[in-house]
């Protein structure tokens, strides 16, 4: 009997089917065992028949098996008329085609494959949500969670059964890959435990000559793994173009070393749709504005929690949020989005990776202010849209006056830093329009930033 526990459910199929047990895909797997136990193989064990009944009077006529023998006779017999009772119910629903097949074994229904982020319940079981799966997931026993390990944000992949009469959801059969590899006997360390340290490495952006955006924040607040970028935008100050034009030269630029996610909250669901297309290099979450704000907070989570484990793993993760504020709406209180914003960090211990978090944070609306007051401080580097600046033609609406970094020693070198130092000097006095078309005057009439570090 511990032998047949220790078997899948599709083993246990294949042993019924060889024993002759009627309807046994019907069968729970606790029921299935118990019939496969009491089956000596040569009957379908489905009538509830005896040894003294199958084999003659002599195996059934000893004393000291008579109590016994009957004792189970009953509990078959039993469990036989609720099998029938339960097969007649069946029946009744079965399409005409069924009624009429040759063959008692049915074949085993097809398995997908299927890979998705894994959302581990209190209770210890699973869901995986994935793209074509059903909108209630896909489960994933206890069992699985424990044996491989599983974290909420693992993205898992394995074949998936249908869901089976009584069962709200598919389940996942096996695990066979963990965030692309295979299961391993002991995970890294948790995110949480892991140390981290300033930023030091400098995150290469695309670096076209003519790129004035990618040029100025290269310049004004360069960017690097493991950084918290916090970016002000004011209404209609070219938010949502500046964040795809960013996206667009990170993933150019270090799209060969880190993994790119842009999470959208409460956004227009047509401004999803033109993310998904004009930069396709990138990965897309969205929670946009039809759905409600406990989803909106639900796939955040699910998002963060996957970034945690990518990082785990090794991978330099880039996450562009957009926006904190809206993000602050959906949990109904500004300082719930603080995990999100101080994710951010480079990790020290080896073989781990890094996230760096670029959010946004709306201002010049009431309530706007209490977001900017739960994160403020707790940035490394800050860049300003302004309105004006937008409305004026001014591509991009970088307030260059105000774009500041922290800790730039770490990721320039000395003779850059000083160079830096004297063009902030010259702009910081220029009111932001004239400031802004003096930094594109001095990108397009050299060929890179080295060039124009020389220059001043």
């Amino acid at each position: 009997m511990s032998d047949l526990k220790s078997k899948s459910l599709a083993e246990l199929h294949e042993l019924a089917g060889k024993a002759g047990i009627e309807k046994f895909r019907l069968l729970r797997k606790e029921e299935l065992i118990d019939r496969l136990g009491n089956s000596d193989g040569a009957g379908d064990g489905a009538e509830g028949e005896s040894d003294g009944e199958r084999g003659g009077s002599g195996s059934g006529s000893r004393r000291r098996r008579g109590d016994r023998d009957r004792g189970r006779r009953g509990d078959r017999e039993r469990r036989g008329g609720r099998d029938r009772d339960r097969d007649s119910e069946k029946q009744d629903r079965e399409q005409p085609d069924r009624e009429t097949e040759e063959a008692d074994v049915e074949p085993e229904p097809e398995l997908n494959e299927v890979t998705g982020v894994l959302d581990v319940l209190p209770r210890g079981s699973g869901i995986i949500r994935a793209e074509g799966a059903p909108a209630a997931g896909i489960y994933v026993s206890p069992a699985q969670i424990r044996r491989c390990e599983l974290r909420s944000g693992d993205e898992v992949s394995g074949p998936v059964r249908p869901a089976r009469r009584g069962e709200r959801r598919p389940s996942l059969v096996r695990v066979e890959t963990v965030n692309g590899e295979p299961p391993v006997d002991e995970r890294a360390p948790r995110f949480e435990s892991l140390t981290p340290i300033a930023p030091h490495r400098q995150m290469p952006l695309s670096g076209d000559a003519d790129d004035v955006l990618a040029r100025s924040v290269d310049l004004l607040a360069p960017l690097a793994f493991g950084q918290r970028v916090l970016v002000e935008a004011q209404p209609r100050s070219g938010r949502t173009s500046f964040l795809r034009s960013l996206a667009k030269a990170i993933a150019r630029g270090a799209g060969d070393e880190a993994e790119i996610i842009v999470l959208l909250i409460d956004e227009r669901p047509e401004e999803v749709t033109a993310w998904s297309r004009e930069v396709p290099e990138v990965e897309i979450a969205a929670a946009p504005a039809d759905l409600g704000a406990h989803e909106q907070v639900r796939t955040a989570e699910r998002i963060l929690a996957k970034v945690k484990r990518q990082a785990e793993a090794g991978v330099d993760v880039v996450i562009i949020v957009d926006s904190l504020t809206r993000l602050g709406n959906a949990y109904g209180d500004p300082g719930a989005i603080k995990p999100f914003f101080g994710a951010g960090r480079e990790l020290e211990e080896e073989g781990a990776g890094s996230v760096t978090v670029i959010a946004t944070a709306l201002w010049g609306s009431p309530g706007d202010q209490d977001v900017m007051d739960a994160v403020h401080t707790t940035e490394n580097s800050t860049i300003r849209l302004d309105a004006g600046l937008a409305a004026a033609g001014v591509k991009p609406s970088l307030d260059v006056t105000a774009c500041a970094v922290s800790g730039q020693e770490s990721v320039l070198d000395q003779d850059q830093v000083d160079a830096v130092r004297r063009l902030r000097a010259e702009l910081k006095d220029m009111e932001p329009v004239p400031a802004a078309n003096r930094m594109a005057e001095l990108i397009k009439g050299t060929a890179n930033n080295e060039e124009l570090l020389k220059n001043l």
